[in-house]
């Protein structure tokens, strides 16, 4: 094509068969997350269990958020709670344990702070909100 806003029937040969396959494809798509979400069946005691697999890592973000809210610098916090969770990865600890023995992020944000930011509820506030803008409850 000699200019960019120059069309030759390559453009609507293209045009007229990804309309109609998207719109298949969204459809597809669409029935499929219906039906999954339809007949979803949730654990909440198992949901429970396999995070505390994890011995508290997954609370390693909040911590995290934490200590930079106490005037921790980014790249000290994210060694700090790296130092910590490697313990738990190669050593099996326990991630709360590690943190409450560690006098840098104890300085930083006391054993209170340490204890409240492993409170699942922080991270589950806005679930009902959340349900009621997808499916409208």
């Amino acid at each position: 094509m000699a200019l960019w806003h120059e069309r030759d029937i390559s453009h609507s040969s293209v045009e007229r068969y990804i309309a109609p396959d998207v719109t298949v494809a969204l459809d597809f798509s669409l029935r499929r997350l219906s039906g999954l979400i339809k007949n979803l069946v949730v654990y909440p005691d198992n949901m429970l269990k396999n995070l505390n697999q994890m011995k508290g890592l997954v609370f390693s973000q909040k911590i995290l958020l934490d200590l930079t809210q106490s005037g921790v610098s980014r790249e000290d916090a994210y060694r700090l709670v790296q130092k910590n969770a490697m313990k738990v990865w190669e050593e099996g600890k326990d991630f709360q344990t590690e943190l409450l023995n560690d006098a840098e992020v104890v300085g930083a944000l006391g054993e209170d702070k340490i204890r409240e930011s492993f409170d699942l509820s922080y991270h589950l506030k806005h679930v009902d909100t959340i349900f009621k803008r997808v499916f409208g409850a």
